[in-house]
């Protein structure tokens, strides 16, 4: 009797060393996933802003980053109205592939992802995108999406964003401007009101993603530039 509770308790030990060893590949894993590509994003920022001849203000980039949470964008198939594919003639600017029509930096939550072109279930893999608009820093409201994942990549601190909060675009004219945050909600995804809003002529942008509890459920952030 003796001998087979021993062997039970064996048993047991390496079956909790192999899952605690699991665990642990799993959180390394997603770590170093989370920092090489924030790490990567963040160069490619710094790079289209060089290309584009950005006028950048880092008096604000300061503020210490949050941490995580969760839900992502699924099967998402809508397009964006951007044109802003070309700066003047020049080459497409591209990020992992995919056509870059601007950057966005958020200080609040340590965002600063490329901006890419066309929302779908690729792009949205690797940074944020446009999914319905005029284009960046262009009069009327533009929306961009972007994930909220369990490891705090893209957007998932949007729920930390608060009004008077500010936000950082640029395009790929080089024009940088400024944002402040003057509402927050939280919708379903069925609700595109937020979308075709009317501005009133005014250049604003409204941030998309899932909730962290639900991802039937979105947290939009609504931003007018200065």
């Amino acid at each position: 009797m003796n001998m087979r509770y021993s062997k039970f308790l064996t048993i047991l030990l390496v079956i909790v060393i192999i899952a605690i060893i699991g665990l642990l590949g799993f959180w390394i894993y997603n770590t170093y996933q989370k920092y090489s590509i924030m790490d990567d994003a963040s160069e490619a920022v710094d790079e289209f802003q060089h290309a584009v001849g950005a006028v950048t203000d880092d008096t604000d980039n300061n503020e210490t980053p949050a941490e995580n949470v969760t839900n992502p964008y699924d099967n998402l198939q809508s397009a964006t109205d951007n044109n802003d594919t070309e700066n003047n003639g020049s080459t497409v600017k591209t990020y992992k592939g995919f056509v870059q029509v601007g950057s966005i930096e958020i200080p609040k939550t340590g965002v600063k992802y490329p901006v890419l072109a066309e929302a779908n279930k690729k792009t949205i893999e690797v940074a944020v995108a446009v999914l319905y608009g005029p284009g960046l820093n262009k009069p009327g409201n533009t929306t961009i999406v972007g994930h909220n994942y369990r490891n705090g990549m893209f957007f998932s601190d949007n729920k930390k964003i608060a009004v008077g909060d500010k936000i950082y675009i640029t395009d790929v004219s080089g024009q940088r401007l400024t944002y402040i945050v003057y509402n927050t909600y939280e919708t379903t995804a069925e609700d595109s009101d937020y979308m075709v809003r009317d501005t009133g002529g005014a250049i604003e942008i409204s941030l998309s993603t899932c909730t962290d509890y639900d991802s039937s459920r979105r947290i939009i952030i609504w931003a007018r530039a200065e």
